[in-house]
């Protein structure tokens, strides 16, 4: 049975892409997915007030490495996408290279964006790091509903990057769960979970990659049970977790002294 499919993201050029990388690799349904609506990475932080986060959650030194690394995948998005080599260095050449329609978004709420997906008739759309909270307009649009992937244990660790958390609490495994998406964040029932081993020998940096390409095999798993209809839905109880906001100077002082390491 066809599952057409919209992805709603954001241009990050670091973690975000290593998903979409494996999942493209591995998933058998390509010609189903209609089109990558993309939206700036972190939202709508400026230029300035994005670095001054970056530079606050690093320090300087893993600042400037970050930074490098940001400033070289600027340079080499602009390269055609059939010259960007295996998996290209954007996500928008990524999906090029597969020939998939991507679009770059300015505001995902406005009503030209909401009359693009309603032409497009899709039975999913599939949130993965997507800058922007879905809202009913844009959830009934999709026929079987619209999905996210979180890289924690839901209900218990909702919100902002969850992986920092799972090892701030010396967490042995870390979760990546896929959900169905309503109002609320982070709030919808839970349609798979899988645990990920923390490593001792994990950084931050090292477990968000290895989450995101194992997230993507879960992400297929899942789209296999919508299309097969066979999902066994869990509850996910808000009151059962917690809401963690991005990470503070002391957050990451104390995740230092807990011999975590960011990079």
């Amino acid at each position: 049975m066809p599952l057409t499919l919209l992805f709603i993201t954001q241009d990050d050029p670091f973690y975000v892409r290593i998903f979409f990388e494996e999942f493209l690799s591995a998933y058998p349904h390509k010609e189903e997915i209609k089109g990558v609506a993309m939206g700036e990475a972190l939202g709508k932080k400026n230029t300035l007030a994005l670095a001054n986060q970056m530079y606050n959650f690093y320090g300087a030194a893993g600042f400037f490495r970050v930074g490098a690394k940001y400033a070289l995948n600027k340079i080499l998005r602009h390269i055609p996408a059939s010259m960007a080599g295996n998996g290209g260095y954007s996500i928008g050449q990524l999906f090029k290279r597969y020939k998939i329609p991507v679009t770059h978004e300015a505001d995902m709420r406005s009503s030209s964006f909401l009359d693009a997906v309603e032409k497009l008739n899709v039975d999913v759309i599939v949130s993965v790091a997507a800058p922007v909270i879905f809202r009913e307009p844009l959830i009934r649009l999709a026929k079987k509903g619209c999905i996210n992937i979180h890289n924690g244990k839901l209900p218990k660790y909702r919100g902002m990057l969850p992986n920092f958390w799972q090892m701030y609490y010396n967490e042995k495994t870390a979760g990546i769960t896929v959900h169905e998406i309503n109002p609320k964040i982070d709030d919808g029932r839970i349609i798979l979970q899988r645990d990920v081993d923390i490593l001792p020998s994990d950084t931050l940096d090292s477990l968000i990659k290895r989450t995101k390409r194992i997230g993507a095999r879960v992400m297929i798993e899942a789209l296999d049970a919508i299309r097969s209809d066979c999902v066994q839905y869990k509850e996910n109880n808000a009151v059962e977790g917690s809401y963690f906001s991005f990470p503070t100077r002391e957050d990451i002082r104390e995740f230092k002294s807990r011999g975590k390491r960011l990079l």
